[in-house]
């Protein structure tokens, strides 16, 4: 996980171009989604972490977004009931 606060613009173009990064999410509500959500593309700079990919995020507890990853969630949403 990386936080968005501790790492510069360069760096973050680079390991988005060379698809190190692949998912973002928000701290503090420890959902994560697709980098082109709108949702996501809303959050504060301080909330938002980037993962390189599913497993990292499920690994830390994070949910998928119930925006841009709708089966995902449904699926972590009938598993935890």
């Amino acid at each position: 996980m990386i936080k968005h606060s501790e790492i510069n613009n360069i760096e973050l173009h680079a390991k988005l171009k060379s698809k190190q990064i692949l998912f973002a999410g928000n701290q503090k509500l420890k959902i994560y989604g697709r980098l082109d959500c709108a949702s996501g593309k809303r959050m504060l700079k301080s909330n938002r972490v980037f993962f390189s990919d599913e497993n990292e995020a499920l690994a830390l507890q994070y949910r998928p977004c119930g925006h841009c990853m709708r089966q995902a969630y449904l699926k972590w949403k009938h598993e935890t009931i």
